[in-house]
C-alpha cells in the first residue's frame, strides 16, 4: 500500500501519475516512485519520503512517454528506503510493477525464483517477488505472464504492471485491496482511489475481486480469474473535485472539523420524507427480519470501531437488541457464533478497510444479514454486503478522521430509530424526541466551533504535556477513546482513555502531580459520579480539563478548565461533546509542529491485515 497511480494517453504520463500521486497523499507514505515507458526502455525513478523529493530528482530530467505507473508506499515488508520504494523491476528491467498489499506467500516464491532461476533480489520488498515472477514468465506475451504470475501469488494485492516491449499496453490486477479505472477520450488510468484520476475523469469502472484489466489508450477490457472477458457498468463520480481542497484552511483535518454540521445534516435529511420518518435507501429489512434477529455484532477498526460502541447502546436502547462489538482484526479469529439470525454491522470509512472486509467475509460465510455503514460508493465493503448505509461525509483527506465519525455516529442512530420503529417496540413520542433531538445537532456544534479559539489557547496551555489521560462514564467513556486515539494520531503525545470508574482499580496509580485528565461529563444522569472520579484524581496532583453541559457549572469547583457544550438529551451527546475534542487534538498538534493531514506510520485506508 498505498496509493496507485497509472495512465496511458497522448499526454506526458510522468506529469499526470506524479499529479495523481499528490492526490493521494492523504493516505499516509514513506516515498513515493514512478516508471516511465520511453523511447529509450523503461525508466525507474524513487525516493524515500515526500513526493517532493522524487519531484526534486527528477527536476531537469527530460522525462517524457505516453505509459507510466506511480506508487506512494506505507511499508509492510522492508523500512522505508529508495532501494524498498516502488516501482519494482524485474531483472532485465524490461518489467515494472507497483502493488498495494501483502502478498502472503513472498517468501516461498522468492526462495524458488532464487534457488530455480538464480534471481539476485535488490529489495526487501514482496512486491520485487511479483516483478521477477512475471519477468521469469514472460517469453513475448505480456498478458500472461502476469496471469501465470498472479496464480502463484497468495495474499491481497492491487497490481499496476507495464512492459517496455508493450509500451501501448497497462495491465491491473485486483484482489482486496482497491482499484479503479478512469474512462477517458484517448487515454485511460488506473488508481487505488477516486480523487487521484478526478481531475481528468469521471467516468469509472470498480473492479471486482479476482479481476484483470489490460487498457490501452482506446480500449479497456476486463478478464476473470479463468480469463474470461467481463462487463462492467460504468459509474458516474457526481462530488466535486473541488470538495478535496483546503479552501483557506491550514489543514484539511481542520476543514473537515468545520465541514461536520453540513455532513451531519445531509446524512439526516437526506433520509427523512416530509413527516419526519426515516426512509433508509439501500436498507431493506422487513419487520419480520429485525424481529428474528437475536444478536447484532458490530465490527469496525479504529475510529469507526469507537462508533461502534455508541452504536451499541444507541441501539440496545432503541431496538431492544443485544449488541456486541469486536475489533476487525479479532472477530474472525475467536470463531464467533454467528448464524443466519445474526445482524452483522461493517462499519468502514474508506469501505476497503480489510480486516473489516476479512470479519465481513467470514459472518457471510456463517449466513450472517450484512449491514454496512461506509462513505465511499462502489467499495469492498459496500458492494459484498446485503445492506449498504452510506453516511453522507462527502471525501474525508486527512488521515485523522472526524467528520466520517459523527456522521457513522449519526447512521448509528437512524439505524436504531429505524429498527426500533420497524419491531414496533419503540414509542412514537420518543421516536420524535430523537428526531427533533438529531435535527438541532448540526446548529449545536457550530456553537461549539464559535468556541475554537478558547479551545486553541488550551492548546498552548497543555501542548507540552507528555501523558495525557481522558477518563468518561457511559456513552463518555467511548467519546474518551476517540478523543484520545485523535490525539496521539496527529500529535504523538502518549493518550490513554479508560472508563472513569475502572481508573481506581489499577491505572490510577499513574497519575502523579501535574498529569493532565480530560474529564468528559456530559451526560446529566452520571455527572455527580463523574465529579467523584475528578475528585479522585484531582487528589493525586492531576491538572483536570472538564467538557460539561452549560448547565452544569458546579464542575468548575473541580477543574482547572472547562468546555462547555449546549443543552442536550444525554444521549445525543456524543455527536456534540467529540469536537472540542478534535478541535483540541488539532491545535495541540498543530503547536508541536506535527504534520497533521499526515501523520507519522499511518494511513488513511488500511488495506493490509
Amino acid at each position: 500500500m498505498c496509493g496507485i497511480v497509472g495512465y496511458i494517453g497522448d499526454e506526458n504520463a510522468s506529469d499526470i501519475v506524479i499529479d495523481g500521486l499528490k492526490r493521494l497523499e492523504y493516505r499516509g507514505y514513506d516515498s513515493a516512485g514512478i516508471a516511465l515507458c520511453t523511447k529509450d526502455g523503461m525508466m525507474v525513478r524513487k525516493k524515500k519520503g515526500r513526493i517532493k523529493n522524487l519531484e526534486d530528482m527528477i527536476a531537469g530530467e527530460n522525462l517524457y512517454g505516453h505509459l507510466a505507473i506511480g506508487h506512494t508506499r506505507w511499508a509492510t515488508h522492508g523500512a522505508p528506503s529508495d532501494a524498498n520504494a516502488h516501482p519494482h523491476c524485474d531483472r532485465s528491467g524490461k518489467i515494472a510493477v507497483v502493488h498495494n498489499g501483502i502478498v502472503e506467500n513472498f517468501m516461498q516464491l522468492k526462495e524458488w525464483l532464487i534457488s530455480e532461476h538464480g534471481v539476485e533480489f535488490h529489495s526487501e520488498t514482496d512486491t520485487e517477488v511479483i516483478a521477477q515472477l512475471i519477468g521469469i514468465f514472460y517469453h513475448g506475451d505480456f498478458e500472461d505472464a502476469v496471469f501465470q504470475a498472479v496464480e502463484k501469488m497468495q495474499g491481497a494485492y492491487g497490481l499496476g504492471v507495464i512492459c517496455a516491449d508493450e509500451p501501448g499496453k497497462l495491465i491491473a490486477v485486483r484482489k482486496d485491496s482497491p482499484l479503479i479505472v478512469g474512462l477517458g477520450e484517448g487515454c485511460n488510468f488506473i488508481a487505488s482511489d477516486i480523487p487521484a484520476i478526478l481531475k481528468h475523469v469521471r467516468k469509472i469502472y470498480l473492479i471486482e475481486n479476482n479481476e484483470t484489466v489490460v487498457l490501452t489508450a482506446s480500449s479497456v477490457k476486463i478478464y476473470n480469474a479463468e480469463r474470461r472477458e467481463v462487463h462492467r457498468e460504468v459509474f458516474n463520480v457526481t462530488w466535486d473535485a473541488d470538495a478535496a481542497e483546503k479552501e483557506g484552511y491550514d489543514h484539511f483535518m481542520l476543514k473537515e472539523i468545520h465541514e461536520q454540521p453540513k455532513g451531519i445534516r445531509n446524512t439526516i435529511t437526506r433520509r427523512m420524507d416530509e413527516e419526519g420518518n426515516i426512509v433508509l435507501d439501500g436498507i431493506r429489512m422487513t419487520k419480520e427480519e429485525i424481529e428474528n434477529f437475536n444478536k447484532v455484532y458490530i465490527v469496525a477498526c479504529g475510529t469507526a470501531y469507537h462508533a461502534g460502541l455508541i452504536g451499541k447502546t444507541v441501539i440496545e436502547k432503541l431496538a431492544g437488541i443485544s449488541v456486541e462489538v469486536d475489533v476487525a482484526s479479532e472477530f474472525r479469529y475467536r470463531d464467533p457464533f454467528v448464524d443466519e439470525n445474526t445482524l452483522f454491522i461493517a462499519i468502514s470509512q474508506s469501505g476497503e478497510t480489510l480486516d473489516t472486509l476479512a470479519a465481513l467475509r467470514e459472518a457471510k460465510r456463517k449466513g450472517a444479514r450484512i449491514l454496512s455503514v461506509v462513505n465511499v460508493v462502489g467499495s469492498s465493503v459496500a458492494r459484498e454486503s446485503d445492506d449498504v448505509f452510506y453516511t453522507w461525509a462527502g471525501p474525508e483527506i486527512a488521515v485523522a478522521s472526524t467528520k466520517a465519525y459523527t456522521t457513522q455516529l449519526v447512521c448509528m442512530y437512524l439505524i436504531g430509530l429505524y429498527m426500533g420503529r420497524a419491531k414496533g417496540s419503540l414509542e412514537d413520542s420518543v421516536y420524535r424526541t430523537y428526531i427533533e433531538e438529531l435535527l438541532t445537532v448540526p446548529e449545536k456544534i457550530e456553537e461549539v466551533l464559535k468556541q475554537e479559539r478558547q479551545i486553541a489557547d488550551l492548546a498552548k496551555k497543555y501542548y507540552k504535556r507528555d501523558n495525557i489521560f481522558f477518563i468518561g462514564r457511559g456513552m463518555d467513556a467511548a467519546v474518551s477513546y476517540e478523543g484520545s486515539l485523535k490525539l496521539k494520531e496527529i500529535s504523538y503525545i502518549n493518550s490513554f482513555a479508560i472508563a472513569a470508574g475502572e481508573l481506581k482499580h489499577g491505572t490510577i496509580a499513574l497519575i502523579e502531580d501535574g498529569t493532565l485528565v480530560v474529564s468528559i461529563a456530559a451526560q446529566d444522569r452520571l455527572f455527580e459520579k463523574m465529579l467523584s472520579n475528578i475528585q479522585e484524581v484531582k487528589a493525586r496532583g492531576a491538572d483536570i480539563l472538564a467538557l460539561a453541559k452549560e448547565s452544569n457549572t458546579a464542575v468548575e469547583r473541580q477543574a482547572d478548565d472547562v468546555i462547555y457544550i449546549p443543552e442536550c438529551m444525554d444521549e445525543i451527546t456524543p455527536l456534540i461533546s467529540i469536537v472540542p475534542l478534535q478541535i483540541l487534538a488539532y491545535y495541540i498538534a498543530k503547536q508541536r509542529g506535527c504534520d497533521i493531514d499526515k501523520p507519522k506510520n499511518l494511513a488513511k485506508s488500511v488495506t493490509v491485515e
